[in-house]
């Protein structure tokens, strides 16, 4: 397995900010009904210049620039995201024509639903590592304004479009410590192919909350029992931003102190595989990530599918 340090993160927004008595104009609801069942409210959908690959492309150039690399010295492309502009080529693979990543590496594409930047981390940890180039890109990006049934106040509120980039070094024999996993079940959350037609997300509320806070108790169990960590050693615990509701019932049941739980759904809402990224780059352009720092980060989502890491600084 491999040890793995972020070196440098970027993010990329849309322009369209939409506030929730922006979607009151257009659906039945309001900004307390939005915020009391949700904690959110604003988030960023995509103008008709913007799509999943021009917000990957700016986290992906502020990245490299915060981390001090170029082009030449990335190994590898790993996109996560729901929502690709193209089925072929991938994410990763237009980024590599975009920003002249070299001829020859790796790039591809997961989908893991929100848990895709997880799923990523642990694949680096199992990848070869190119001692000539030991960087690799791992981006979450959503454009889920796509996939969004506007007239379903339901989910039409949750959903926001972002992407995030971190600049990850690879080193060999080193320590990590991830977990990811998967339970097959489409009926609670799917969003059906282009072959169906309207291509909107489903979802039942109710048992994907019982689901998240379920999986994300486990992994915190998981983290205590297998590895050198337990949560009171984290520094910051980052959790996919699907509900404030989730998050908060998850705090009051491990007893997290305020100062260590980063959320930021309120002003994001649920951008799927880019949450997580997103929460980490905004403590990362605080200045807050110094030397030492160590993170618990959990997912999930469709599939269903969670994850869960712990990151060193």
């Amino acid at each position: 397995m491999n040890g793995l340090k972020i070196v440098g993160m970027g993010r990329g927004l849309p322009v369209k900010h939409v506030t929730n008595d922006d979607l009151a104009q257009i659906v039945d609801t309001n900004d307390e009904w939005i915020r009391k069942r949700t904690g959110i409210s604003a988030r960023y959908y995509c103008s008709e210049d913007e799509s999943n690959t021009t917000l990957a492309y700016d986290a992906v150039v502020e990245a490299m620039r915060s981390a001090g690399i170029s082009a030449s010295q990335v190994g590898l492309c790993i996109a996560a995201t729901v929502t690709p502009d193209y089925a072929v080529p991938c994410v990763a693979c237009r980024i590599q024509e975009q920003v002249g990543l070299p001829d020859g590496i790796p790039c591809f594409d997961i989908n893991a639903a929100c848990s895709g930047f997880l799923y990523g981390l642990h694949l680096l940890s199992c990848m070869p590592v190119d001692e000539e180039r030991p960087f690799a890109l791992l981006i979450g990006v959503e454009e889920l304004s796509r996939v969004t049934d506007m007239s379903d106040r339901s989910t039409c509120v949750l959903f926001g479009d972002g992407a995030a980039c971190a600049v990850v070094k690879l080193k060999k024999d080193g320590e990590f410590y991830s977990h990811i996993g998967a339970r097959g079940n489409t009926e609670i959350l799917n969003i059906p192919g282009l072959n169906k037609g309207m291509s909107y997300i489903h979802m039942s509320g109710r048992e994907v909350f019982t689901f998240a806070v379920d999986i994300v108790e486990k992994e915190i169990e998981r983290l205590e029992e297998e590895s050198n960590y337990s949560l009171s050693d984290m520094d910051f615990v980052v959790l996919h931003q699907a509900n404030e509701r989730i998050i908060r019932h998850i705090q009051k049941k491990r007893d997290i102190p305020e100062e260590k739980l980063i959320v930021n759904i309120g002003y994001l809402g649920n951008t799927s595989a880019a949450s997580v990224p997103l929460a980490l780059y905004e403590l990362w352009k605080a200045g807050r990530l110094s030397t030492g720092k160590k993170i618990f980060t959990a997912g999930f989502g469709g599939g269903l599918t969670w994850g869960s890491a712990v990151l060193e600084f």
